[in-house]
């Protein structure tokens, strides 16, 4: 058997402990080009432009 606990924790202490596991909402930000949502700092997955410069060529949707 493997090691038990001499004492309890207390609720104080198991929620001061998990007090930073609590999810957080993502900052979305608008796109300055194409208005959608995307991350700060990074490329927008919808039009694929960086600070006014195309930085990934996003192929366009085949329609059938």
């Amino acid at each position: 058997m493997g090691a038990l606990p001499k004492h309890k924790l207390g609720k104080g202490r198991k929620g001061r402990r998990r007090s930073h596991n609590a999810l957080v909402a993502r900052n979305l930000v608008p796109c300055p080009k194409c208005h959608e949502p995307r991350l700060p700092h990074q490329v927008c997955p919808a039009c694929g432009h960086y600070r006014g410069i195309e930085v990934i060529e996003l192929k366009a949707e085949k329609k059938k």
